[in-house]
C-alpha cells in the first residue's frame, strides 16, 4: 500500500456528489438561482416544515409523579385507573406498569368534606353526609321520625302569636293566620314527596285566602269555609283533568292538592271561631306541641302533653272568661294537635318536612276542635 490517494480504474479520482459536472452538449446549461444563498457552495435547500434531528435524551419523569398512590373515589372500583378528564390524565405508557398493592389499611369513615363523590355506610353517629331518614330507613329502625325541639319551639311561637292576636280582634288575627296557611300548603307537598310543585302550593295558598277574604266579608259565617272549599276541589278537578302526565300522577296530584287545600282552609277556621276560643285553644297547642317534643317514651310523652293543654287551657280559660271549660277545650284542641304531629313525622320525613309540615300541621289540625268547642261552651 502506498500513501497516494486512491485514484480508481483508468483514472477516475472517486466520486464527489458537490463537484460540478459539465453539461452534455445540447442541454441548456443550468442558471444560477436568485436566492443569495443558493450560491454558497454546499448548502441543501429544504421547502416546507422542518424536523430537529438531533437526538434528544429522554427526560425522566418527576419521582412524585410514577411514585405508586393508591387510588381514592371511583376509580378505586376500577382497580385505579382515571379516565383522562376525569380527576387526571392518563399515565405514560411507561408509567402503566401495575405496582404491587400496598398493605390493607384499617377501615375509616369517609371525609365529611365533600372530596370523596360517595357516600359511606350508614352509621349511628360519625357520618353526618346521610340525613337521619337514609340512616334509619339503613338501619331498620322505625319510619316515624318527630320533627323535634326546634320545629316544636316554632309551631309555640306562632301558636302564641295566634292566641296573642286573637284578643285583640279578627284583623290581626289574619297576619300570623296566613302564615299559618302558607306554611301548611307547601308542608304538605313536601311531605307527599312532590316537590317541586309549586302550581299546587300555590292553588291551595290561593285558596286559603280566598276563604281569609270571604269569612271577613261575610262576617265570619263558616258557610263561607265550606263554599270556597267546594269550588276549590272542582277548581284543582279540572286542573288535573287538563294535566298531560300519566294517569297515575294526575290522581295523586289530584289528591294531593285537594288535601293541602283543604288543610289551608280548614285553618280558616280560627278566623270563624270566638276571639276567647282561639286565644285558649292556640294556647293549648303551643304548650301540648313542646312537652311532646320532651325526651320521654312515647305513651308518657302523650299522656303528659294532654295533661299538660288541659292546664294552658284551664289557665287560658280564667284569663279569658272561659272558666274550667278551657280545660276542655285546651285538651280537645291538643288532640287533633298531636294526630297532626303524628302525620308530619310519618314515612321518614326530612328537615324540610319538620319545619314546614312539622310546624304547621298540628296548629291547622286543632282548627276545627277550637271552632266547635268554642261554639259548644262560649
Amino acid at each position: 500500500m502506498t500513501d497516494q490517494p486512491y485514484q480508481g480504474y483508468d483514472g477516475y479520482d472517486g466520486y464527489d456528489p458537490y463537484r460540478q459536472q459539465p453539461a452534455p452538449q445540447g442541454w441548456p446549461q443550468q442558471q444560477p438561482y436568485d436566492d443569495p444563498q443558493a450560491a454558497q457552495p454546499y448548502t441543501q435547500q429544504w421547502q416546507g416544515q422542518t424536523w430537529e434531528t438531533q437526538v434528544q435524551p429522554p427526560v425522566a419523569p418527576p419521582a412524585e409523579e410514577t411514585a405508586y398512590m393508591p387510588s381514592q373515589g371511583a376509580g378505586a372500583a376500577y382497580g385505579g385507573y382515571q379516565e383522562p378528564g376525569w380527576g387526571g390524565t392518563q399515565a405514560p405508557a411507561h408509567a402503566q406498569t401495575p405496582a404491587p398493592a400496598p398493605a390493607q389499611a384499617p377501615a375509616q369513615t369517609p371525609p365529611t368534606d365533600g372530596s370523596e363523590p360517595g357516600y359511606g355506610p350508614a352509621t349511628v353517629a360519625g357520618n353526618a353526609r346521610i340525613t337521619d331518614a337514609q340512616r334509619a330507613r339503613l338501619e331498620g329502625r322505625s319510619p316515624i321520625i318527630e320533627p323535634g325541639v326546634q320545629p316544636a319551639g316554632l309551631t309555640a311561637l306562632l301558636g302564641l302569636l295566634l292566641a296573642g292576636a286573637a284578643a285583640i280582634g279578627p284583623y290581626a288575627l289574619v297576619v300570623p293566620l296566613v302564615a299559618l296557611q302558607a306554611v301548611t300548603a307547601a308542608g304538605w307537598f313536601r311531605l307527599n314527596g312532590m316537590w317541586p310543585a309549586r302550581q299546587g302550593i300555590a292553588l291551595a295558598f290561593a285558596g286559603a285566602l280566598t276563604a281569609d277574604v270571604a269569612l271577613l266579608a261575610s262576617g265570619r259565617t263558616p258557610a263561607a269555609i265550606l263554599g270556597t272549599l267546594g269550588v276549590w276541589v272542582l277548581l284543582a278537578l279540572v286542573l288535573q283533568l287538563r294535566s298531560h302526565a300519566d294517569p297515575d300522577e294526575r290522581m295523586y296530584g289530584l289528591m294531593a292538592t285537594v288535601a293541602s287545600a283543604a288543610l289551608a282552609i280548614v285553618a280558616s277556621g280560627y278566623l270563624a271561631s270566638h276571639g276567647d276560643a282561639v286565644t285558649v285553644g292556640a294556647a293549648s297547642v303551643a304548650v301540648a306541641v313542646l312537652v311532646r317534643a320532651l325526651p320521654l317514651p312515647t305513651p308518657a310523652s302523650v299522656a303528659v302533653s294532654l295533661l299538660a293543654a288541659a292546664g294552658a287551657g284551664a289557665l287560658a280559660g280564667a284569663l279569658t272568661g272561659l272558666g274550667s271549660a278551657g280545660a276542655l277545650l285546651g285538651a280537645g284542641a291538643a288532640v287533633c294537635a298531636l294526630i297532626g304531629h303524628r302525620v308530619a313525622s310519618y314515612d321518614y320525613p326530612s328537615r324540610f318536612v319538620h319545619f314546614t309540615a312539622g310546624v304547621a300541621l298540628p296548629l291547622a289540625a286543632a282548627a276545627p276542635a277550637v271552632y266547635l268547642l268554642g261554639r259548644a261552651l262560649v
